[in-house]
């Protein structure tokens, strides 16, 4: 079962409040720093990272998984997994804004510099491809309208000539899902760069 329009956009505000802490980490750190440093130090340590990293690679994991049961239908091998597309795409959905919790939690809202500021604006990018584009296909798929139009309607034999809901879709699906995956495969050659430096500079 996907999830509705209206869901769809409460995960789209609880994204953007997730997304808060990037803007005000400057501030807040500084003061952590100074009213609490052993506060600062616990979530800038090796066991804080760790945790939250590991937590964060498990929930990576997951979304590859609920990805591979999306895509399970077009393999040359047929695997047959239980539960329909829908749901797990709706898991993929809330798994995904649970990912981005835990990548505030394992950064706690700084953006870092250099290479992990590259890292987590990719997966800002994949997260909000994502969410406008499911946000958009859903919006289409529960209009009560079936013809779109976005010029002045013209008429054809006494009808409105626009674009059916199908049509619209595939369109839309050739812009966000072709960038979501672009920058999924992005974020994933560099999140396997970041844990082999992490590793390697310990």
């Amino acid at each position: 079962m996907q999830p509705k329009f209206s869901t769809l956009i409460i995960l789209t505000l609880v994204s953007a409040l997730l997304l808060v802490p990037f803007a005000a980490s400057p501030m807040y750190l500084d003061a952590m720093r100074d009213r609490s440093f052993e506060l600062y130090q616990f979530l800038r340590g090796e066991v804080y990272k760790q945790g939250t990293g590991f937590a964060s690679l498990a929930l990576v994991a997951v979304e590859m998984l609920l990805t591979a049961r999306k895509r399970s239908r077009t393999w040359p091998v047929k695997v047959k997994m239980p539960g329909s597309v829908m749901l797990w795409r709706s898991a993929h959905i809330f798994t995904g804004v649970a990912l981005l919790a835990m990548v505030v939690i394992h950064t706690i809202g700084a953006s870092g510099v250099n290479y992990n500021a590259i890292l987590l604006w990719s997966f800002i990018g994949v997260t909000l491809t994502a969410l406008v584009g499911v946000v958009a296909e859903t919006g289409v798929l529960e209009s009560p309208r079936k013809i779109f139009k976005f010029t002045k309607p013209k008429l054809v034999e006494g009808e409105p000539v626009g674009i059916g809901k199908g049509a619209l879709i595939r369109g839309m699906r050739t812009v966000w899902l072709k960038s979501h995956i672009f920058l999924v495969s992005v974020f994933a050659v560099l999140l396997a760069v970041h844990i082999f430096l992490v590793y390697y500079y310990r």
